[in-house]
């Protein structure tokens, strides 16, 4: 049975995009199974592992306002052990379309439970935004990663999805837990990078993955290549650290 994590953040620019990318490459060559769910109308992720998000006829979009199936949006190895559903802009209409649906919080929790066990990983990369898409993502998973850019307001807006997450576990989804924090875009050349991984740990009682992801140029160029890091400069320090954040979320047990 699948775990699924929902990484999320209000704040867009935090590295929610490229963890959701190459953490899910990583697991799969690690050798489990991954399926990515891209839930952004930007479709970031979608571009990121190389599809054309304009040219898509059966995406997330379609699986949530009920005119498309499941298996018919997965898309399949679109590189090894790792499947995709698709996102593109139309996704913005979804939120509007669903207003007046019944039980529209679980769409995406019962459309995923038809394939849960072909997986061993389900990774949701959710907008910036603590949308009804948002909400669909957190009713779904098991749990929350929350990647932080190590810059001066990292904390400002994490109290907010904590509570967000709580307002989630107490009224849609019992068994949601806090996967952790992971810090993202660190510049070991700074203070402040320094300063604000020590202030987040003194702030927040949720888990911290000790891995760090660096500021790397390797991991910003691999999206416009449509790769993940691992696929695009297999040695860098990007896909050194996804590695390893891939080797803590293994051995964390829920």
């Amino acid at each position: 049975m699948g775990r699924i994590i929902a990484i999320a953040n209000q704040k867009g620019g935090v590295g929610k995009t490229t963890t959701s990318i190459n953490l899910s490459a990583a697991l799969a060559e690690k050798g489990q199974r991954v399926l990515v769910v891209d839930i952004d109308p930007q479709g970031n992720t979608t571009s990121g592992f190389g599809l054309n998000k304009n040219l898509l006829e059966h995406s997330i979009y379609e699986l949530l306002i009920g005119e498309s199936d499941i298996n018919n949006c997965i898309q399949k190895d679109i590189v090894d052990d790792v499947d995709i559903i698709p996102s593109n802009v139309n996704l913005a209409a979804a939120e509007i379309e669903l207003i007046d649906v019944d039980k529209k919080e679980y769409i995406l929790k019962n459309e995923i439970a038809k394939v849960r066990q072909d997986y061993d990983y389900i990774i949701i990369d959710c907008p910036p935004s603590l949308s009804m898409l948002t909400i669909n993502a957190m009713t779904t998973a098991d749990t929350v990663l929350v990647p932080i850019q190590c810059e001066y307001y990292a904390l400002e807006g994490l109290s907010q999805l904590i509570h967000t997450v709580n307002l989630v576990k107490n009224r849609l989804n019992p068994d949601l837990e806090m996967e952790g924090v992971v810090f993202t875009m660190f510049d070991s050349r700074t203070n402040l990078s320094l300063q604000v991984v020590e202030n987040v740990k003194e702030h927040v009682n949720e888990n911290i993955y000790k891995t760090i992801i660096p500021r790397n140029i390797r991991l910003a160029e691999a999206p416009s290549y449509g790769m993940p890091i691992n696929l695009y400069d297999s040695k860098s320090s990007g896909a050194e650290a996804y590695r390893l954040l891939a080797e803590e979320v293994i051995s964390r047990e829920f």
